[in-house]
């Protein structure tokens, strides 16, 4: 027969044991399905092959369903989660603080990609087609800009913050300016010749939109020149909601942390392997984006 106090410890672990168990089980059943949403910079299809075994990963790791879906634009994925029907987005660092604002703070990032290079961030980058004689942004006066995204850093935000202080305002400087959707419909615009400039994400000279075109087949490096690179910019983050509990943002930012040595062929697949890993990020590492949305958003009143 056991002691009294063996039966006393024994029950004092018993109930320590649960309680994790308990907080686990609680919010999976409170989030039997997450949405993982994409704003793709490619096609639909592509997107489609390179997060879907990433997306299989997460399901595993965190032992519920998890769904991709595939925003239309960064508007769409930032009402997916103003609504709470997106749990986590990958978002570019403007869109992040545009859902950050919109929301009242209600979504937070929690990683960011470590570039192959081990830094953090990217740059905005203006190409224009090989044959074309102009070689600044200043040249290409009266003709037409492609920019990507009203949400986008690389594709919108970062060039009109850096133009303006060239002098340069695009709605008159330039005879149009078209949003193409996504950064390959901006590379293809320039290629057709419906945009004669189009700006893009870039890492490095192999790590880049333009880059992945060409190992689909879709360019080749010689169809363009690049005339402008932007000063660095802070990393895209993948952003989740502030509500959720503590114990799933946890779970989320292990999964995501563990990816590269957990499931290094899922991981790889997002980068073509060109990334090293994910980084932790709060939004202290976006103050600086604040203040360029505020200033984009300046522009637009000035505008209207």
């Amino acid at each position: 027969m056991l002691s009294r106090r063996t039966m006393t410890l024994a029950l004092a672990s018993a109930a320590v044991l649960p309680a994790t168990a308990f907080a686990q089980a609680d919010w999976r059943a409170q989030y039997p399905e997450l949405v993982l949403a994409i704003v793709p910079a490619e096609n639909a299809s592509g997107v489609s092959d390179r997060y879907a075994p990433f997306t299989e990963y997460l399901a595993k790791a965190l032992g519920v369903k998890v769904t991709l879906r595939i925003a239309s634009d960064y508007a769409a994925a930032i009402e997916g989660q103003r609504a709470g029907n997106i749990h986590i987005a990958a978002h570019g660092p403007a869109s992040y603080v545009r859902a950050w604002t919109v929301t009242k703070g209600g979504v937070e990032p929690f990683v960011t990609t470590i570039n192959s290079d081990g830094s953090i961030g990217y740059y905005s980058v203006a190409y224009v087609r090989a044959d074309d004689k102009a070689k600044t942004l200043e040249d290409l006066k009266g003709r037409n800009l492609g920019l990507v995204d009203p949400n986008s850093a690389s594709g919108n935000n970062v060039p009109r913050f850096v133009m303006n202080k060239m002098g340069i305002d695009p709605n008159s400087f330039f005879g149009k300016v078209v949003y193409t959707g996504s950064h390959e419909n901006a590379v293809i615009a320039l290629k057709g010749g419906t945009v004669d400039v189009a700006f893009n994400w870039w890492n490095s000279e192999k790590d880049s939109n333009f880059s992945r075109m060409v190992a689909k087949g879709m360019a080749k490096y010689e169809d363009v020149q690049l005339i402008f690179k932007s000063p660095l910019i802070a990393g895209s983050p993948y952003v989740y909601l502030t509500s959720m509990p503590q114990a799933l943002k946890d779970a989320i930012l292990k999964a995501f942390v563990d990816a590269p040595t957990a499931d290094k062929v899922a991981f790889d697949r997002l980068s073509d392997g060109k990334d090293l890993g994910f980084k932790p990020v709060t939004h202290a590492d976006y103050v600086t984006m604040v203040e360029l949305q505020d200033f984009v958003d300046q522009l637009r009143k000035k505008r209207s």
